[in-house]
């Protein structure tokens, strides 16, 4: 009898477990179908870069040649051009200047004002913070102006690279605080607590704890402000004109854009090659970057 109900129930655990494969191998390829889509939407422009900085001239001006496809042979006289006819190393090299110091000058501002809103709990304190975060939001166009002067007449750094590096921590830095501040509230007061009385004043308890504790969220801060200072685009026009002094934002598009003719091969080639960096940047830390935004935005 009991064989009987066993055999009578097997075809209805098989089409169970035909009906699970079935929805599991649907789900699995409506993931598969919008993961391709959004991928094919991010990799075009990237696709048609590195395309077109090995294209010949003739495909350039040529509207018939798709995108995507040589119909002359790849080249790298482009490539060959950037480096040799162009400052572009000088480019390169401003621009991790500028961006390294940025990273240096927010991490030495963000984070003692970030402990200072999550855990020093004078009045106020969150809707301060709010306050820093807003000064984030404030158009570049608005504050150029005021920075030029202050730049010119104060410390006379128009021109030179250094101009950025003392203006790019100031957009830098307000979200930078409010990103800190959400990541050292995660970290449980005890701990800190433990440490002071075993002996340590406030800033060895934020030296030894609090800061290796805080790794996902300063390597969060130092990526973000290094991508920022390394994009950055208007203030970096308005400062400097020097071709010597320009970072690849503004050496590529200036001496590659000469009234209405573009070096479409040499802009392309720039603008990959610039790119590259941030790429390995993001892929060595995107687990550590996810974890430091989603805690300092959720906090």
């Amino acid at each position: 009898m009991a064989g009987e109900v066993l055999d009578a129930s097997a075809p209805a655990r098989a089409r169970q477990g035909t009906t699970w494969l079935t929805r599991a191998l649907r789900e699995s390829i409506v993931t598969w179908v919008g993961l391709a889509f959004f991928l094919v939407i991010a990799l075009f422009p990237i696709a048609v870069m590195a395309v077109t900085s090995f294209k010949q001239g003739g495909d350039l001006i040529d509207l018939k040649t798709p995108p995507l496809w040589f119909h002359r042979a790849p080249t790298f006289s482009h490539y060959t051009y950037l480096f040799q006819q162009t400052k572009f190393l000088t480019w390169a090299g401003n621009t991790i200047v500028i961006s390294f110091f940025t990273v240096v000058i927010t991490l030495i501002l963000a984070v003692p004002a970030a402990y200072a809103l999550a855990r020093l709990h004078f009045p106020n304190a969150d809707n301060f913070g709010i306050g820093i975060f807003l000064t984030y939001l404030v158009p570049p166009a608005l504050l150029f102006l005021p920075l030029t002067i202050i730049l010119s007449r104060y410390v006379n750094l128009i021109d030179t690279k250094w101009a950025l590096v003392v203006v790019y921590p100031t957009f830098t830095t307000p979200f930078c605080v409010w990103l800190l501040m959400g990541f050292f509230k995660t970290i449980p007061v005890e701990v800190e607590e433990a440490a002071r009385v075993d002996g340590c004043s406030r800033l060895q308890a934020i030296l030894r704890v609090v800061l290796p504790l805080s790794i996902p969220g300063l390597l969060t801060v130092a990526i973000f402000a290094f991508t920022l200072g390394m994009q950055e685009y208007i203030y970096a026009l308005t400062f400097i004109s020097n071709s010597l002094e320009k970072p690849v934002t503004i050496g590529v598009t200036s001496d590659l854009i000469r009234g209405d003719e573009y070096f479409w091969g040499e802009l392309m080639a720039g603008a990959l090659l610039a790119g590259i960096p941030v790429a390995i940047l993001y892929n060595f830390f995107l687990d550590h970057f996810v974890e430091g935004i989603s805690q300092g935005a959720i906090k």
